[in-house]
């Protein structure tokens, strides 16, 4: 279930996920990332600007990526994995996109936001929209950036890291396997 990125507090919720972990225990999630539906943000805050001197936020914030891995690491998780995907779904128009979201309960739910947009301001949007990021089948895409993120609680029995030197082989030497490998096919 992807749900992290409406937490309030992200840090302390990491923490606290940190804190009842058992030792050697492991953490598996998955958000919403920062370039997710920035379509519709872009045609939104242009549209907005244009047509009322201003925007408001009408698509809830997101975690940078590089952030996420600093959250992790300051709540005490070790082991760090974070990874991206980017999926990108097309639609009819503008409308059917918020409608979508609507049915999945991701509107936005930020405080600081204007309660409605004006119809007019609306069309422009979704005119920016069509122009700026339409495909030639007049429907738009809304790319979804997700990030999924792997942590472990601390434990002395985890594997540690090698010192620093203490390789037997250099990544230099790494290039000259695919070499060998084609050699050893063409000799059977």
């Amino acid at each position: 279930m992807i749900c992290l990125h409406w937490v309030n507090d992200l840090p302390r919720a990491l923490e606290q996920i940190h804190y009842v972990l058992k030792p050697d225990g492991v953490f598996i999630g998955a958000m919403f990332g920062g370039d997710t539906l920035y379509e519709l943000r872009c045609s939104l805050q242009l549209a907005e600007t244009e047509r009322e001197g201003g925007f408001s936020p009408h698509v809830s914030p997101f975690t940078a990526v590089n952030d996420l891995g600093h959250l992790l690491g300051r709540a005490g998780f070790n082991t760090l994995t974070v990874d991206t995907d980017e999926i990108q779904v097309n639609y009819p128009g503008m409308f059917e996109l918020m409608e979508d979201l609507q049915g999945m309960g991701e509107s936005n739910c930020a405080w600081n936001r204007k309660a409605l947009l004006h119809r007019d301001t609306m069309l422009a949007a979704a005119a920016v929209y069509g122009e700026m990021y339409g495909n030639e089948d007049g429907s738009v895409p809304a790319t979804y950036q997700i990030y999924y993120m792997i942590g472990w609680k601390y434990h002395d029995s985890q594997a540690q890291p090698a010192e620093r030197g203490s390789a037997t082989v250099s990544f230099g030497e790494l290039g000259k396997i695919n070499n060998l490998m084609s050699q050893e096919k063409k000799s059977q």
